[in-house]
């Protein structure tokens, strides 16, 4: 029996990983338990799951969740964070939203811990710290996000032949074929009605943006260890093929399945081996009978191009797109900045920038952390 620390679980990701754990009680238990506020849900995934440990963003909430659940110890803030990315089990599936995920998988792997990874922020901004770290310490990483996942499945068995190029899809959001002009006047209710995936708003709008694929591209340089002049990006309005690798030999080997979070999450979680389902593969004779491919317009939708001259740069450029992205995101969720204003101004932040290497933590937080401010501080110049 496998112990889960769930890092986020009371989000998307979160949340449909105790499906999983729910319907395969002999194969896992939980022993950790984190969320930020929604503390309702927490309380009810401790009453049902019964972790030694949650941890809380606000030190109140925790302090309430303790009288409540006398048999789990309570922590909160970054330093619960980080002890139960160090608390003994067997996996550590980091679904937290943002480059907070970065500190706990760092310590999760000097805890010598497995880690299921939700969160592309740990590798977009760390991955020239975090891979040689997890090589160095025999840590595996399992992708969870659908398109790595496949990639990975693609890999398997694979090892030694020669990649030609990755094929990362893209279901085009929900403002596909759109112009400029149409994008200028889009609303956060709009961005927030994506055609095929359930997520949380961030990845929405991201999606939205096509940012999100952007940080796709960076996470899968990362994990696969690969140019991203070999990385071709193509938009699948279907989601039925959630990725492929193409050989020297000019084979390309596909992974197709339903968009569902929980095939991938479930992967990793079982990895190697695979847990039985009663869901349905693709229905080849109705959604699935027809699969379509176009390529990304990267003059509409520029954060796309930004985030391959952000890798492509390398250093620190990944560490302040990713950062300024998740300040101006929220800002136009709020209503303070329009929808093409997130790519205009990480535009002038990515021009603005001097380079670090970034193989440091501490160098890397701080890099984020002046992004933020200047992303704030453009906007009010709007």
């Amino acid at each position: 029996m496998k112990t889960l620390t769930l890092l986020g679980s009371t989000g998307s990701i979160g949340t449909q990983c105790l499906d999983i754990v729910r319907k395969n009680r002999e194969e896992y238990r939980v022993g950790a338990l984190t969320c930020g506020s929604n503390v309702e849900l927490l309380s009810r995934q401790i009453e049902e799951f019964a972790p030694e440990l949650a941890v809380t963003a606000r030190a109140e909430d925790a302090a309430a969740l303790a009288k409540k659940h006398p048999r789990t110890q309570l922590a909160w803030g970054r330093d619960g964070l980080i002890a139960a990315a160090r608390a003994d089990c067997d996996m550590v599936v980091n679904a937290l939203m943002g480059l907070r995920g970065l500190a706990p998988t760092y310590n999760a792997i000097m805890a010598g811990h497995d880690v299921a990874l939700a969160n592309k922020e740990t590798l977009v901004a760390g991955g020239q710290l975090i891979m040689p770290l997890a090589r160095e310490r025999g840590v595996r990483l399992l992708p969870v996000d659908s398109e790595h996942s496949a990639i990975f499945q693609c890999l398997e068995g694979n090892e030694g032949r020669q990649v030609r190029k990755i094929l990362l899809t893209a279901s085009g959001g929900p403002f596909r074929g759109f112009s400029r002009a149409q994008l200028a006047k889009v609303t956060p209710a709009q961005a927030l009605k994506h055609p095929n995936w359930s997520m949380g708003q961030k990845i929405t709008i991201d999606s939205a943006t096509m940012m999100n694929k952007g940080l796709e591209v960076i996470e899968a340089r990362w994990l696969f260890d690969v140019p991203a002049e070999k990385i071709e990006v193509l938009v699948h309005p279907q989601s039925i093929l959630h990725s492929a690798v193409e050989f020297c030999d000019g084979a390309v080997i596909g992974q197709l399945g339903r968009p569902d979070m929980r095939i991938p999450i479930s992967f990793a979680l079982a990895y190697p081996k695979r847990l039985a389902s009663d869901e349905p593969g693709p229905d080849f004779f109705g959604a699935a009978a027809q699969l379509t491919f176009e390529k990304p317009d990267t003059e509409v939708f520029r954060c796309l191009k930004l985030a391959f001259a952000a890798i492509k740069a390398g250093g620190t450029y990944p560490v302040v797109l990713n950062g300024a992205n998740e300040v101006l995101v929220e800002l136009f969720l709020a209503g303070k900045i329009g929808f093409l204003a997130i790519e205009e101004i990480l535009d002038r932040l990515l021009a603005k920038h001097v380079p670090a290497e970034g193989t440091d933590l501490a160098d890397i937080l701080a890099v984020d952390e002046k992004a933020r401010r200047d992303a704030r501080a453009e906007a009010l110049l709007l």
